[in-house]
């Protein structure tokens, strides 16, 4: 089913490259990156809107482990990045990540050669280089891995004033998706587990009400919008940019874009000739279990990269 579906979306190619290659498998979570991988929006305080996207750089550096190994320890030590990551917290080795952001204005994006929001492509940072912004520490171990990690409900709905969404629509989904997640996996009164609202609020206010585990009372504020008592009023940092749009509404197929010249640059440019080597090992060693026809049609994709590429699959596949 992986190679059927892969095979009939191209646009897939690129992420998939990235998964077989040495980068799918990370020596642990201290060395590896960090991408939001989304585009956002930034606002500045005069409402200037720009697209922009998020990097979070390791500063261990990058390291991962060869495809046997990764192999090993999944049978052997499934928790193996989450020891190393607890281990070295709690011996105040602080792992660090520098984060940067790319930014483009509404005028790059209309002239993009790219869709600026497909989530398969990235941008270049010869075009857009990387801002630096600041860093990410991690200093402090959970007290309680349940209540302080599995219960932690993340979302891209959940955005600071100076960050919104831009039309990228695999975002747009996940604004409504991943809240509704939360409350089928944590029930309706997810945000009143205190590792979901804001540490300096002791009694943060929303428009839920009652239903199971609620916990915070809200002093009897209204559940109804605007109203003249003490409920949630409207933060006016918090209200979104204005911005034009334009062209047509409608369905498209974006398997007929470019699909495969980023791969190629990630093939050429990016990896050394043995990194190139255990990509297609690790490619052959997965699509040789699926049947012929899938592999043609995964093949040719690979091949529209660059013919090295191909003919070096075909030759893994047929050994």
């Amino acid at each position: 089913m992986f190679w059927d579906f892969i095979s009939l979306r191209p646009e897939t190619t690129h992420q998939v490259s990235f998964l077989f290659s040495d980068r799918g498998t990370p020596d642990g979570y201290r060395h590896m990156n960090g991408y939001g991988s989304h585009t956002f929006k930034l606002v500045n305080k005069d409402g200037t809107p720009v697209y922009c996207k998020f990097h979070l750089k390791t500063d261990q550096g990058i390291r991962n482990l060869p495809a046997e190994k990764a192999g090993e320890l999944e049978g052997k030590e499934p928790d193996y990045a989450i020891k190393d990551l607890f281990t070295s917290i709690s011996e105040g080795k602080f792992p660090s990540w520098t984060m940067y952001i790319q930014v483009m204005t509404f005028a790059q994006a209309e002239a993009f050669r790219w869709n600026p929001f497909d989530l398969t492509k990235v941008w270049p940072q010869s075009e857009f280089p990387l801002i630096q912004v600041g860093k990410m520490v991690l200093d402090k171990n959970p007290q309680n891995y349940f209540s302080e990690v599995e219960q932690i409900a993340f979302a891209p709905a959940n955005m600071i004033p100076g960050i919104e969404a831009s039309p990228d629509k695999m975002l747009q989904g996940r604004l409504f998706s991943y809240v509704d997640t939360h409350r089928h996996r944590l029930g309706a009164n997810y945000t009143h587990i205190p590792v979901n609202y804001p540490k300096s609020v002791s009694n943060p206010q929303t428009f839920n009400r009652d239903g199971p585990m609620c916990t915070i009372r809200q002093d009897g504020a209204p559940n109804y919008f605007p109203n003249s008592f003490n409920g949630a009023h409207e933060c006016p940092s918090a209200i979104q940019s204005s911005f034009t749009t334009s062209g047509d509404v409608d369905r498209y197929n974006s398997e007929d874009d470019d699909n495969f010249s980023q791969v190629d640059i990630f093939w050429k440019q990016v990896l050394k000739p043995e990194e190139r080597q255990r990509l297609v090992n690790n490619i052959a060693g997965h699509l040789k279990n699926a049947s012929g026809f899938l592999q043609a049609r995964a093949l040719k994709n690979f091949s529209q990269v660059n013919a090295e590429f191909g003919s070096m699959l075909q030759a893994a596949l047929s050994a």
